[in-house]
């Protein structure tokens, strides 16, 4: 069934159904676990009901109304699927912006720069504090901890699309893409080849690896293939 949700003035919604793409999705998804075991997909269920937003409302978040269809599919209390949604911040429990801006703060980005990259990005939108969302309503910006890809910090995660190597410039650049209706390869700003260090690899250097991106979307770095020689 198809069915538009819509969010009110205060960050509430009306009503939810899952619709066709989410249905097929859904599905998928519970066919990984054992019958009588479909709780197990709260998660995976959760992020589905997320991007249906996103597409209908263009805001990715889930509101009460999506948790409540969750439970019902997944045969759970609300509450734990409430317990769920309000734990992790991958959730967005109120309307967020277009892009959600979520600057790591934890200490290897912090010593890289997130600084710059916080000002950068208060700067280009206008918001002052921490789960904000800019006037435009293009941006949302969210403090997270450490996001795992320590090695090529500072780190940019823009929706569900990591940003790395991150300098001010970049983050001005980035941000300028984006509101241009453009969505720049994520991955090493700098031209880093996946995780190897700057420069370069030191080892295995006969192995040739997919392109990075930079922030105006040029592709960087050396093609995909097999091993030469």
């Amino acid at each position: 069934m198809v069915q538009a949700t819509e969010a009110t003035s205060n960050g509430s919604a009306d009503s939810f159904a899952f619709d066709a793409p989410s249905e097929t999705e859904i599905a998928r998804i519970i066919m990984r676990y054992p019958a009588g075991r479909q709780a197990s997909a709260v998660i995976p269920v959760l992020y589905v009901a997320q991007n249906q937003m996103k597409r209908q409302t263009g805001s990715a978040w889930v509101p009460v109304a999506a948790m409540d269809a969750v439970a019902a599919r997944l045969g759970m209390a609300p509450i734990r699927v409430y317990e769920v949604a309000t734990f992790y911040l991958m959730f967005n429990t109120k309307p967020i912006g277009t892009y959600h801006l979520q600057v790591c703060t934890t200490t290897p980005c912090w010593l890289r720069g997130s600084d710059d990259v916080t000002e950068a990005c208060r700067k280009a939108t206008g918001i002052e504090g921490w789960g904000e969302t800019s006037k435009d309503g293009v941006f949302t910006m969210t403090e997270v901890e450490c996001i795992g890809a320590c090695v090529n910090a500072p780190i940019l995660q823009v929706d569900d699309d990591f940003y790395e190597d991150m300098d001010a410039g970049k983050v001005t650049a980035l941000l300028a893409a984006l509101r241009r209706g453009e969505r720049p390869v994520p991955g090493s700003m700098a031209g880093r080849q996946t995780s190897a260090p700057e420069g370069g690899p030191t080892t295995l250097t006969t192995l040739r690896f997919a392109l990075q991106g930079t922030p105006d979307g040029t592709p960087q770095g050396t093609p995909q293939g097999t091993m030469e020689g």
